[in-house]
């Protein structure tokens, strides 16, 4: 059965959407792809390149309301009509947002999650949440051990978040390759290595060479499992390519499964300045079990300001809040209230408020969020016991393998 065509006039617009032989971007100064960020990102050339449309004021209005998409932070996709449409009228949809576990969890992490929890609580969405430990072990330069240890603490993190266990599946790649490796093994008949180079470039091991299948496979897997409905991927821009893989995966119609929708963030800023907030990289970050004084310190000695040189300057021309950094997490999702913020940036801008002002009043907004998650993360029992209820279940497995064609009950 062929997929249903794609709504017209809308950001499901698939002219040269899902060709995978442009779905990286490095060029004119900045680099995007899902193994490197790097320099000033363009995000509307980036959108030129991906083949994504930016998404429409009533679109925004038609989602769940959310910072992150009042303000733009998410700010284009693919397919995303269906998955409105679906959520609008009840019907059966997902969403799926995973984590690499490639060191400790911080704020940016941490947004995509936001989100996802509250399309679960507006319109009972169905999440899955993949982690890709296979992965890292083959990109990064980490033993299995640590990288296990990196998976365990950011499944508290994730825990901590608060989704609803009947309506969330949590999926590590290495506990759960009974039924992760079958259905990868399947749809990697259907990716070309000409395709894989196309998008990720030459990878040093036949490991990553595979991995784009089992990517598809993380996206696929709520339908897999319950059947055709629309998917939606929340992710930061960098990742799009794995989306675009498995769009094109799916068109093929091997399997019974929908094309999946894309929904693109931008990067939370380092802290240093523009550029991508990394957990593996030389800048600064703000982990979710940070307490109030590194939060503190990490901001007041690290964050890059708009203000100007000297104080009298800055009394008298104001500062900059579209470069500076604290102000920027502000927007991003730690200041809720849309008059508060725009009262801030006023201030700031009239030279009201000072950088330091600034810093401090994101500061205190941060610790309190950090303050509500790690209260919810020392709540939690041990892992096996709070994650079980997370887990894929007997008849879930046996259905996903069904529906791709995998045979079952080999076992002697």
């Amino acid at each position: 059965m062929p997929a249903p065509s794609d709504t017209p006039n809308s950001t499901d617009s698939e002219t040269n959407a899902d060709s995978p032989a442009e779905a990286t971007a490095a060029a004119d100064g900045f680099t995007v792809t899902p193994y490197a960020v790097d320099g000033e990102i363009d995000y509307e050339k980036l959108l030129e390149r991906f083949g994504a449309d930016p998404l429409t004021d009533a679109q925004i209005e038609r989602f769940p309301d959310h910072p992150l998409l009042r303000r733009r932070t998410f700010y284009a996709g693919r397919g995303v009509d269906r998955y409105l449409e679906a959520a609008a009228a009840g019907d059966p949809h997902a969403i799926v947002t995973g984590r690499g576990p490639s060191g400790p969890m911080h704020l940016g992490h941490v947004l995509p999650l936001s989100l996802a929890k509250r399309f679960q609580k507006a319109t009972g969405a169905t999440v899955y949440i993949p982690l890709s430990d296979d992965e890292k072990f083959l990109a990064r330069d980490q033993s299995f051990e640590s990288i296990g240890e990196h998976a365990r603490e950011n499944l508290r993190d994730i825990l901590a978040v608060g989704f609803d266990p009947d309506r969330t599946r949590i999926v590590v790649d290495t506990a759960d390759a009974d039924v992760v490796y079958p259905i990868a093994v399947r749809l990697a008949k259907h990716l070309t290595p000409a395709t894989v180079e196309a998008v990720y470039g030459e990878q040093d091991t036949v490991g990553l060479q595979f991995y784009p299948a089992v990517q598809a496979t993380h996206l696929l897997l709520p339908q897999l499992v319950a059947g055709r409905q629309p998917t939606l991927v929340p992710i930061a821009v960098d990742q799009d390519p794995h989306v675009r893989v498995c769009r094109d995966v799916a068109a093929k119609e091997a399997l019974p499964v929908d094309k999946p929708g894309a929904l693109l963030g931008r990067f939370l800023p380092s802290l240093e300045g523009p550029g991508k907030m990394s957990s593996s990289g030389d800048a600064p970050s703000i982990e979710l079990t940070d307490d109030p004084e590194t939060v503190a310190e990490t901001i007041r000695t690290h964050a890059y300001t708009g203000g100007r040189a000297t104080l009298a300057d800055h009394r008298e021309k104001g500062g900059d809040p579209t470069v500076d950094v604290p102000f920027q997490y502000l927007r991003f999702f730690f200041e809720p209230n849309d008059d508060r913020l725009e009262r801030i940036a006023a201030d700031y801008r009239a030279g009201d408020l000072l950088s330091g002002e600034l810093k401090e009043i994101a500061i205190d907004r941060i610790t309190e969020f950090l303050a509500d998650h790690q209260r919810r993360r020392a709540e939690l029992g041990s892992l096996e016991s709070e994650l079980e209820p997370y887990r894929l279940t007997s008849e879930e497995r046996r259905r996903a393998l069904e529906r791709a064609g995998v045979p079952t009950g080999l076992e002697p």
